[in-house]
């Protein structure tokens, strides 16, 4: 027999003081949620009695609300056990909300599976953490797909600002990550096709200010004495090879191997980790000038054209140990442009990133169409790259301050 009861959740306390009302159902000792959209401060809650106290606006009202929700519960579930041989609290839970309802965990995770083999490892690990980090917020793992509702997400972003002290671009990956799952559910129709309510919820991205090396301070980076640190020459290399090569991503710069250079076009053609889509460009003269200072009398196809990663077979044949991997050389890289950043006193922090930003930047501030930098970029909208094309108007803008009044 199912016991059922109202509980006040205070470990999902939003930033006004309230707390979440739910009906608890317990079966064989597992315990399922159904929310009742109810909302109380604990100061306003007799546990006890399960009721709402009279210093809440409108007891008599919501307690009568609240009460025909737990009689309506406990007749479905008594219908349920009188028709059913065997049921379980998930069961009973479902009765009570009248579908079937996905999930919402374990939908992520069957869809995680399915996504290694569209989006890179690293991809699906950020997703990973990201759901487990709503997991953690909620408590436990009783969530489905109907749970999620514009007050909950209201009350998740809160938790990541006052709780975890995340900044509004985190809160937004957080949010936005979980309407990427909630999405596909609905294109895959095990949730109805209706308005998502993550488009009622409003959280800005922080600004941030994209650095970039200008011509002046790519040059300095050229001419920087290195011969001392010849681990740092091939980072500088990677870095300056992105800057004139149409921005490749660090990782996939590591992970060139010769057979993705054709010598006779001059261009590179490779699966981008990221995307796991065929990237294919012609490179710059001085990205390949910087490509032959690595190039050996007898080319093996198979071989990384720098030399940061070895075993090319061990790498493709484990994604964990490609992602670790490249990680950990990205670390160190960043260590080195660190340092090289040091040395020509740059305003910002050297790393390996901001070769995509410098060669975009540059690309467009030389008059390259920015239909032409996006594919390069290989961006899935030229949207992604009118944020370049923004910086380039302000610095044109700064010039016109600067030298004409």
């Amino acid at each position: 027999m199912a016991s059922i009861k109202l509980i006040l959740r205070t470990q999902q306390e939003d930033a006004t003081g309230q707390s979440p009302i739910y009906i608890r159902l317990i079966k064989d000792r597992k315990a399922k949620f159904v929310a009742t959209g109810v909302k109380a401060k604990a100061t306003e809650w007799d546990d006890e009695k399960q009721r709402l106290k009279k210093n809440y606006t409108n007891s008599a009202r919501m307690n009568a609300f609240l009460s025909q929700k737990v009689a309506d519960a406990q007749a479905q579930v008594a219908d349920h056990e009188r028709t059913k041989k065997s049921v379980s609290a998930r069961k009973l839970k479902e009765a009570i909300k009248g579908k079937t309802d996905p999930n919402f965990f374990e939908y992520c995770e069957k869809r995680l599976e399915v996504l290694k083999g569209i989006v890179s490892y690293r991809t699906t690990v950020i997703y990973g953490v990201y759901i487990n980090k709503f997991q953690k917020f909620l408590g436990h793992r009783e969530f489905y797909f109907s749970d999620i509702n514009v007050g909950i997400l209201n009350d998740y972003a809160t938790y990541c600002k006052k709780k975890l002290k995340n900044g509004n671009t985190t809160i937004f990956s957080s949010i936005r990550i979980l309407s990427f799952f909630y999405n596909d559910a609905m294109e895959e129709e095990l949730i109805e096709m209706a308005p998502s309510p993550f488009y009622k919820v409003n959280i800005s991205k922080s600004k941030v200010e994209r650095q970039y090396l200008n011509k002046k301070q790519i040059e300095e980076l050229e001419n920087l004495d290195l011969s001392q640190r010849p681990k740092a020459q091939v980072h500088r290399d990677m870095f300056l090879f992105s800057a004139f090569g149409g921005g490749l991503r660090i990782s996939d710069v590591m992970l060139l191997q010769w057979k993705c250079y054709d010598e006779e076009t001059q261009k590179i053609t490779k699966v981008i980790q990221k995307t796991q889509k065929q990237h294919s460009f012609r490179l710059g003269a001085k990205s390949i000038v910087i490509l032959n200072k690595y190039k050996p009398k007898t080319i093996d196809p198979e071989a990384f054209i720098f030399p940061v990663l070895e075993h090319p077979e061990k790498i493709f044949a484990d994604e964990v140990h490609k992602s670790t991997r490249i990680r950990s050389k990205i670390r160190l890289g960043d260590v080195h442009l660190k340092k090289m950043g040091e040395d020509l006193k740059l305003p910002f922090n050297l790393h390996f990133h901001l070769s995509r930003h410098t060669f975009a930047t540059n690309a467009l501030s030389n008059g390259m169409r920015i239909e032409y930098v996006s594919k390069l970029l290989d961006h899935s909208s030229i949207q992604q790259t009118q944020v370049y094309a923004k910086i380039v108007s302000e610095e044109l803008d700064n010039a016109v301050d600067k030298y004409i009044n």
